[in-house]
């Protein structure tokens, strides 16, 4: 039985953020947490909570057992980016995006 969440709209880079994801990708739930624990990223805080929050969406389903869950699948989609400008000398303006992602986890047993 498969628990699934998501996060829409984080404002984080996907290029950044999939690094992050790749370092925890069929590990175990508990093992997985640790990591991005220990992870110096910004992102390894907001992976980690959606981790979290599968693994709560696997107890409320009524999983059999939830020490036993794994990372079945994770992946990081590019969502909208916020177009900024910030002014310059002499007139002149330069463009700034800042990007935000789509996180999703999947958790499935071993």
């Amino acid at each position: 039985m498969e628990a699934r969440a998501k996060l829409k709209y984080a404002r984080l880079s996907p290029q950044k953020t999939r690094l992050v994801v790749d370092m925890v990708r069929g590990k175990g739930v508990q093992e997985a947490l640790n990591i991005l624990k220990f992870s110096p990223q910004k992102a390894a805080d907001i992976v980690a909570s959606v981790v979290s929050s599968a693994v709560a969406n696997a107890e409320q389903k009524g999983v059999a057992d939830v020490d036993r869950l794994m990372v079945k699948t994770i992946f990081v989609d590019q969502g909208p980016v916020l177009k900024r400008f910030m002014p310059r000398a002499q007139g002149r303006a330069t463009k700034i995006r800042k990007p935000t992602s789509h996180i999703t986890v999947v958790l499935d047993e071993k």
